[in-house]
C-alpha cells in the first residue's frame, strides 16, 4: 500500500524595487526557498533570463535534487550489497533546450559521480546499483526526461 507524503516549502519573491512588475525592467528575478526550519535560499531566474548568475536558479535546484536523490540511494544501495562507498561527488549535467517563445524544458540529464570504494569492491556489482536507482529515487521517478550515468570509480583505502 501506498503512503501519501507532503512536501512544505515557501516561495518569496524578493525582487520588488518599488514598482513591483510596472514593466519588464521594473523588477529583479530574484526569490528565496523559505522552508520550515531551515535557513532561506536566495535564488534568481536563468541568467540568460535576466538572472544573477551568483545566485542558484530553479534549474540548478532541479539538477541538483535529481543527484542528490541518486546519491542517497546509491549509497543506502551499495550499503545493503556489502559495496564500501569510501568518497562520492557528482558534476551532474542537465541538458535543456528552448523555444523561440522562451519555452524550456530538459530534454535529459547526464549524471557523472565520482565513487571512491573499498580494495577488492565487485565493480560490476557496483556499476550496476546506478540501474536499481531509478526505480526507487523518488526525484528520478518524478521527472519526464531521461537520465545517464557516466561513473568513474577510484580504488581507495
Amino acid at each position: 500500500m501506498s503512503e501519501a507524503h507532503d512536501f512544505e516549502a515557501r516561495i518569496v519573491w524578493t525582487g520588488n524595487r518599488g514598482q513591483g512588475t510596472a514593466h519588464y525592467r521594473a523588477y529583479e528575478r530574484t526569490w528565496e526557498v523559505r522552508t520550515p526550519g531551515k535557513p532561506p535560499v536566495a535564488c534568481s531566474n536563468d541568467p540568460r533570463l535576466g538572472g544573477d548568475p551568483g545566485l542558484h536558479n530553479p534549474e540548478d535546484m532541479l539538477i541538483a535534487a535529481l543527484s542528490a536523490c541518486h546519491m542517497l540511494w546509491y549509497l543506502h544501495l551499495a550499503s545493503d550489497a556489502g559495496i564500501t562507498v569510501l568518497a562520492y561527488d557528482d558534476s551532474p549535467l542537465g541538458h535543456g533546450e528552448s523555444a523561440a517563445s522562451g519555452a524550456g524544458r530538459f530534454t535529459g540529464a547526464t549524471l557523472r559521480p565520482r565513487i571512491t570504494v573499498a580494495p577488492g569492491t565487485d565493480l560490476g556489482r557496483a556499476d550496476a546499483i546506478h540501474h536499481e536507482i531509478g526505480k526507487v529515487c523518488f526525484i528520478a521517478r518524478s521527472v519526464a526526461f531521461p537520465v545517464a550515468h557516466k561513473v568513474r570509480y577510484v580504488i581507495g583505502g
